[in-house]
């Protein structure tokens, strides 16, 4: 790839996350190597165990889950703000080195809106990453500079959910 592109799915849908996932998918199974990075996620999920087991196909997410973010302590923010930073500043070596060819940014526009890590170094990593790496952002409302740099956007549009209905997230469908 010479030009790498950047993809933005986001809105307030189920099935940002599946996007990036089958993407990540085809690209490993094209020969490209994947970072998939997942920023406060880190409850184990269905789709973590199977992308860890694919060639070519790296998972980079904190040690452990700091819950939804209106629920963090000033010490969980300090913290998962700290492994943030840590895989953003991985990311960019990676990128650097040449060795990732596509990375996957998961729930970006989360942390990003909730501040949860260097935001020059975040945007920098966004809006200057080398010209042949291919990136996704994943999230809700993404920040409008985001989406004036989008090659592809895509909006995902919730019409209804069983959560409406008392349904609680499943094992295997929604995490």
């Amino acid at each position: 790839m010479k030009q790498g592109l950047l993809h933005l799915y986001c809105g307030d849908g189920k099935g940002k996350t599946t996007a990036a996932v089958g993407l990540a998918v085809r690209a490993a199974g094209a020969g490209l190597h994947v970072l998939f990075v997942q920023f406060l996620k880190g409850r184990d999920s269905g789709e973590v165990g199977m992308l860890r087991q694919l060639p070519g196909i790296e998972v980079l997410r904190c040690d452990r889950d700091y819950g939804f973010t209106f629920s963090m302590t000033p010490e969980d923010r300090a913290a998962i703000t700290r492994c943030h930073d840590g895989m953003l500043r991985l990311v960019h070596e990676r990128m650097a080195s040449g060795e990732t060819e596509l990375v996957v940014l998961d729930e970006f526009c989360a942390a990003y809106r909730a501040m949860l890590f260097d935001i020059p170094l975040a945007e920098d990593l966004v809006l200057h990453r080398p010209a042949g790496v291919e990136m996704v952002l994943t999230g809700r409302d993404p920040a409008e500079k985001f989406r004036r740099a989008a090659d592809y956007l895509s909006e995902i549009r919730a019409l209804a959910h069983p959560y409406e209905r008392g349904i609680p997230a499943r094992r295997g469908i929604e995490y």
